[in-house]
This record gives C-alpha cells, structure tokens and sequence, in this order.
C-alpha cells in the first residue's frame, strides 16, 4: 500500500505528465517593452536624457498575473504598441526601439533602427515548474532568466513587428522610411533577408501582422491612410501593391486566429474629433473593408482574444492632451466588443490612466492587460462570463519605464 506522501507524488506526476502532453504545461508570457527616455508633462512629451528603457517579463499563467523578470534594452513609445513579438515556442522575443536620445541634442530623440532578440529559455517558471516545487518532485522552479543574445538592425523608425506560426519569419515596419524589413530565423537567430519598399517613403509604416497561414501579411501606413497587402511564399515577400483604405491613420492592427478579420485602429489627427476601428473581410477575395464603429479620441492599442470572440481597444479619450485643452480628459478608456462576424458590439468599458497603450490577452481569452504610460503600469482585468458582462480589475504592475508595446505568443 502507497503511503500518502507515495500516492501525492504518483499522482502529481501523472498530472504533470497530462500537462506536458497536452501543452498547457508551458509557461504563458507577456513581454512588455518600457520606454524610460520620455514622460508625458500636461500634454507634452520631454525626453529624460538619463532615461534607461527597459523590457518587463509578465507570468499570466499566475493568478493574479505577475511580473517576474525586467532587463534593460532599447524600446519606444513612438509607432502602435506591437513593438513586441513573442515566437510561436514563447524561447525567444523581438523588440524594436524606433527612437533614440540624439546624440547631437540630448533633449530631443531622432529614429533608430534597432530590434533586439531575448532569449526566454524554456519558460521553467510556469506550470510545471510550480508543480515540481509544490510537491517535492524533480528540481524546483528555475526563475526565468531572461537575456540579450543579438542587436540587429531594420529600418529608420523601426516600430511594428511580428513573428509567422511557423516562426520562420520575421517582418518589422520602418516608419521612417517606408519599409518593411524581412528577417529569416534559425533557432533563435535572425537573419536579413531584405527589405520591402511600400511606395512613399513617408508612407509611415506602422503595425504589420501575418495571416495565420503565413502566405500574406497586413501594414498599416498611417501617414498616407493606407493598409498594405504583402504576399509571403517561403522567404520570399511581395508588396502585392493592392491596398485598402479604411480611415483616417491606420494604426493597429490585428488580424484573428482563424484568419477571417483583421481590425485596424484609426488613430485621426487628434484635433478632438471621435476615431474608428475597422473590420477587414480577410475571407474575401481580394479582402476588403467591411465596417467601421466609432470608439473616442485615438485609439491606440487594438487586440482580438484568442478565441476571436473579443476585440479589445485601448481609447487614449484626450488624456494625453494639455490640461488647458478644451479635449482633454483625466482618464482614458479600456474598450471591449463583441464581435460576431464582421460585426462589432461594446460590451465592457472601464475608465484607465493616461495616453494608455497596448493591449494583452491570457491564452484563455478571460484576462486582458492595458499599457498606461504616464502612470508607468499595467492594468490587469478579468471578464467573468460571456452574459454576465462583468469585467473586474484584478491587478497592477508596476514597470520601469513607461510600458509602450506588448505582445504574448500567438500559436
């Protein structure tokens, strides 16, 4: 007869066994890329000439989420929060810094065209790793370790980035000069593999994002108000030279997990009129607009959940305007849709901080996180049932730097 102690273990290690089959076992980690170099004063962005920036490792599978790691690396407020890229294996991330403190003039910025590539190991800090520890088999959790393993350069203004499901690929949009780099990957190293040039050079390239198949990918050009379609075969991409017109400076982007929509943020020109968020019909051929909501003053972070049921908008509402402003508002908003085909519904809307920023989702579609610059966090909140309508904040963390880009693994 087993002791106690005996059936524990063999249970916890048949448990751990189930978890390692059916993949939940891998940690789930969001990388928040912070930008320490500027701070929003009542309307106005000053750079911080000792400003370090910085790179925060988020733990969702933790309830609440929790932060549990946070290196120095070059990042950027200025581009759509999707300056973050997260491979397919959650062992490595992308973040590229669009700007740079001018060396000539520390009060002022100027682009660059860095991406840098995080070693993330194995993700040892998640389930199976809090299992081991909890019941005394194997070796305890190892805290994730994260850490620079190559510099690499894109674009002037490189901002937007994403990695392919076969995590093959990498492109990144270069805002300053109206490309899209195209980068190979091997294990965990990228490679240049040339750059794609999408008409204007002030075209302003900003979010670019795959379609699940990996045979075509989405970029937004908010300076000429286009949405750019490329198409991929292996290591080969195309500007298709088909674009579509959807508002006023497309921003962010998403496209969902099945592939059938995309949604754009339209950010405007930000003189206090309300902003849109398209639908794009990926199912049609060739895709195409299909509807448009108006949501409040800027958009600025826009994301599907998983589970395409959810798309969630982060509405900076004139929070980042001067005080003085007759637009400005003490709080922006955390917008969340329904979504039902190409048909968009307000389900949730809660007040958060100021020129808040990007958006993140839990693989489970039940959490969503908010960027908020001024305020230097991020916003946790947990949707409890799709009829309930209840969406409760659980939690805050709190980063170095104001956090401007943030992205998870998209399987």
């Amino acid at each position: 007869m087993l002791s106690r102690v005996s059936s524990a273990r063999a249970i916890a290690a048949v448990l751990l066994a189930s978890l390692a089959v059916t993949g939940t076992a891998r940690a789930e980690i969001a990388v928040s890329a912070n930008d320490g170099k500027v701070k929003l004063v009542n309307g106005v962005v000053q750079v911080q000439k000792d400003g370090k920036d910085t790179v925060s490792f988020i733990d969702l599978s933790a309830n609440p989420p929790k932060l549990i790691a946070e290196i120095e690396a070059p990042a950027s407020v200025v581009g759509p929060p999707t300056s973050v890229a997260v491979s397919p294996k959650e062992d490595f991330a992308l973040v590229t810094g669009a700007q740079k403190i001018n060396p000539a003039d520390p009060t002022k910025q100027t682009p660059d065209n860095k991406v840098t590539v995080i070693d993330l190991g194995a993700g040892s800090s998640g389930i199976v790793g809090s299992l081991k520890k909890a019941t005394g088999i194997g070796a305890a959790a190892t805290p994730l370790v994260p850490k620079v393993i190559q510099t690499i350069e894109a674009g002037a203004g490189a901002s937007g980035v994403s990695i392919n499901k076969a995590g093959t690929l990498a492109l990144v949009a270069n805002r300053n000069e109206g490309t899209v780099s195209v980068f190979t990957i091997a294990g965990k190293t990228l490679t240049a593999a040339g750059k794609i040039e999408l008409g204007n050079k002030d075209s302003g390239p900003s979010a670019v994002s795959f379609t699940p198949d990996g045979k075509s990918a989405l970029v937004t050009r908010d300076n000429d108000h286009k949405i750019a379609v490329l198409s991929i075969d292996g290591n080969t991409v195309e500007y298709t030279k088909r674009d579509m017109n959807a508002g006023l400076r497309p921003y962010g982007l998403d496209i969902a997990s099945k592939g059938d929509v995309a949604v754009v943020a339209n950010i405007g020109i930000g003189q206090g009129d309300s902003d849109t968020v398209s639908v794009i019909d990926m199912a049609a051929k060739p895709p195409r607009v299909v509807n448009t909501v108006t949501v409040g003053q800027t958009p600025e972070g826009i994301k599907m959940s998983p589970d395409g049921k959810y798309v969630a908008v982060s509405v900076m509402n004139g929070s980042n305007k001067p005080e003085a402003s007759p637009f400005y508002k003490a709080s922006g908003f955390l917008q969340v849709y329904e979504r039902t085909g190409t048909q968009l519904k307000k389900a949730f809307e809660v007040p958060v901080g100021k020129w808040c920023q990007g958006i993140a989702w839990s693989r489970n579609s039940t959490v969503v996180m908010v960027q908020c610059m001024v305020e230097e966090e991020i916003l946790i909140y947990k949707i409890s049932g799709v009829t309930s309508k209840g969406m409760n904040k659980v939690g805050v963390i709190k980063t170095k730097g104001g956090p401007a880009g943030i992205r998870t693994s998209e399987k």
